[in-house]
């Protein structure tokens, strides 16, 4: 995951190249190792983009530690390296992070307000966790 955020993306692409988030979510539907071309006809269907752009992306992804790549049948396949719900968790660690570093002192006003305004319901959600996390610091 790079370090750009884009507020107004959908899903994945908010925090991975649009492209990156398209091959990522492929790999994760598909649910088994997966070679490009695999990724590329599932992909190329929805979206127009050329097979080496795919490889170039998918290998980018390696390196950003999100697929593993290995051979079978001596042919290179992709796998997720973490789960939906690991890239969700990984994501909102470092956005969060990244906030934080940005403007420590207003985060957790804006974070309340937003989420009052938007789910209410969470708020009682929040405070629990929150309430978690000192009786765990404090040893309790």
């Amino acid at each position: 995951m790079g370090d750009a955020v884009r507020l107004s993306a959908d899903g994945l692409a908010k925090v991975l190249g649009d492209l990156e988030a398209r091959l990522l979510s492929t790999i994760w539907r598909h649910d088994a190792p997966a070679t490009a071309r695999t990724v590329h006809e599932r992909v190329v269907v929805e979206h127009d983009v050329a097979l080496l752009t795919v490889v170039t992306v998918l290998n980018k992804l390696v390196d950003k530690h999100l697929l593993t790549r290995g051979k079978i049948d001596g042919l290179l396949h992709y796998t997720a390296a973490l789960s939906p719900a690991e890239f969700e968790e990984y994501a909102s660690r470092r956005l969060v992070e990244g906030v934080i570093d940005f403007a420590p002192q207003r985060l957790a006003a804006c974070f309340v307000d937003v989420l009052a305004q938007r789910d209410p319901a969470q708020l009682e959600q929040l405070a629990r966790l929150v309430e978690e996390a000192r009786r765990r610091r404090d040893g309790a």
